[in-house]
């Protein structure tokens, strides 16, 4: 079976793009060998990421006057390795942040090496962004993504490299003999296509191709430890981290934060009673996140929403085990301080034009659904602005995107039957955009040979989405300058 990783989601603006893959293949079914029952060693590891919660830019939206005020909840890296003893591994690190960035790679790297030497490089590292909109700017190495932080914020680049550092420590001191399943499913409710006017341009013949107009399969990896069972997962699911809009202050890591948090309480409240059905979680979402968020029935004014958020202490980071030394370690059925903590990744992959505010996009000023083709209300952009499940509160709205990836990623996790077997490896490739050969058919029939070009941003690109509106007097579909 072949897994692809996501490693670099790159999405300015609210529309994502996927820059590289780092492919883990694990190839047919291999005669197992003889290592405490497993021949894979499994490590998990976690730490904060949260950066400065005071008058810094948001990553995301691309809104200079969006600067944080504050924490919803903090933000955690959260890393998974894979190794053969003496072969091959993988290492992969999901951020509770809006992308990952080279120059950020670049670092953890060089720091990797200078513990590890060669075992981990740019060919089997890859590290991944949740899109979430609400984390702090900066930290990446291109202009277009650092205009409206102002440029380079060390603070924001420190806190990602120090706990992405700390989070692989971690999962590499915690390798212990155990195995992997897989398991798939779909998730209805927590999606819809954003851009739908659009969709409907492709081809009738490929839009036959599938079941919906967004992808609604969540793929979830499950860690098992030979002694202590489930350790963690990991699961891929395409929906916008833009639950919290573009006039929220607070530090959030939006619906795949919350749900990551959301699982990894239910494992910790439920694991020592049963804890084979979803419902095992009653009312029963975990309460460190939504507790933070207000009910549907709860209305927080601002002030008393940021005195709430200001009242939850964290410290930096806390070990995935009791104990990191795996020489000093003593494990036994007596030794329940030892078990490994529980870490949950809800990752991203291709969110493209899937958002989760899925009751659609309304004019703010009528009410009325936004036009159709081109998401204006009177011909302006700035009115027509999509509503999550809680509207108006945006806080009930990231709670419900999150619970409803929590309990599709518990489902699939109790039944998760399917192992993974065969050798690790992997493959990383560079490649230059703006010099790829495409055959396009012609006109008549037929098809010719053309090549890429360097990359543009075009007018309707400055519209924004309905997620988050961008600047005046430009529009969905805009193809002509202004006059």
């Amino acid at each position: 079976m072949s897994l692809l990783v996501p490693s670099l989601n790159v999405c300015p603006g609210s529309r994502c793009g996927l820059f590289w893959v780092l492919v883990v293949l694990l190839l047919g079914s291999s005669t197992r060998v003889a290592f405490s029952d497993s021949k894979y060693l499994v490590g998990l590891g976690t730490y904060d990421i949260t950066g400065p919660a005071a008058d810094v830019n948001m990553m995301g939206y691309a809104m200079m006057e969006q600067t944080t005020s504050g924490v919803h909840f903090r933000l955690r890296a959260r890393s998974f390795i894979v190794a053969e003893p003496g072969k091959n591994r993988v290492l992969f690190v999901n951020l509770d942040a809006c992308m990952a960035s080279q120059i950020v790679t670049i670092k953890v790297l060089e720091r990797l090496k200078a513990r590890y030497g060669d075992l981990y490089t740019e060919k089997n590292v890859a590290i991944s962004g949740i899109h979430t909109h609400a984390g702090p700017a900066g930290y990446l190495q291109y202009v277009v993504y650092t205009v409206t932080s102002l440029g380079f914020v060390r603070q924001s680049f420190d806190a990602l490299v120090d706990g992405i550092e700390q989070s692989v420590i971690q999962a590499h001191d915690n390798l212990r003999p155990g195995s992997i399943n897989v398991n798939a499913g779909e998730v209805m409710d927590a999606g819809i296509n954003r851009s739908p006017s659009a969709y409907l341009n492709n081809p009738s013949e490929e839009r036959s191709k599938y079941k919906y107009d967004v992808d609604k399969e969540m793929t979830l990896i499950k860690f098992v430890d030979d002694e202590w069972g489930p350790i963690g997962s990991f699961n891929w699911f395409a929906t916008h981290g833009t639950s919290m809009t573009n006039t929220n202050s607070l530090i959030s890591g939006d619906n795949k934060g919350a749900a990551a948090r959301f699982m990894e309480d239910w494992f910790e409240q439920n694991n020592s009673a049963s804890s084979e059905s979803v419902e095992s979680a009653g009312e029963g979402i975990p309460r460190r996140v939504s507790s933070i968020i207000p009910d549907v029935q709860s209305h927080h004014r601002e002030h008393e929403l940021l005195e709430l958020a200001a009242s939850f202490g964290s410290t930096p980071g806390k070990p995935a085990t009791k104990t990191l030394s795996v020489a000093g370690r003593v494990r036994s059925a007596l030794r329940k301080a030892d078990k490994p903590g529980f870490v949950s990744a809800f990752c991203q992959s291709n969110c493209g034009d899937v958002s989760p505010n899925v009751l659609g996009a309304f004019c703010t000023d009528t009410g009325l659904p936004c036009d159709f083709n081109h998401s204006t209300c009177d011909g302006k952009n700035e009115l027509c602005v999509a509503r999550g499940p809680g509207y108006p509160d945006e806080f009930e709205s990231t709670r419900i995107i999150g619970e409803r990836q929590f309990r599709k990623a518990v489902e699939l996790f109790n039944n998760a039957t399917e192992e993974l077997t065969g050798e690790i490896d992997y493959r990383h490739a560079y490649l230059d955009f703006s010099q790829l050969d495409v055959m396009v058919p012609k006109q008549g029939g037929g098809t010719e040979a053309v090549k890429t070009c360097p990359a543009a941003m075009g007018f309707a690109f400055a519209a924004g989405t309905t997620d988050g509106p961008g600047a005046f007097d430009f529009k969905q579909g805009d193809d002509k300058a202004s006059k």
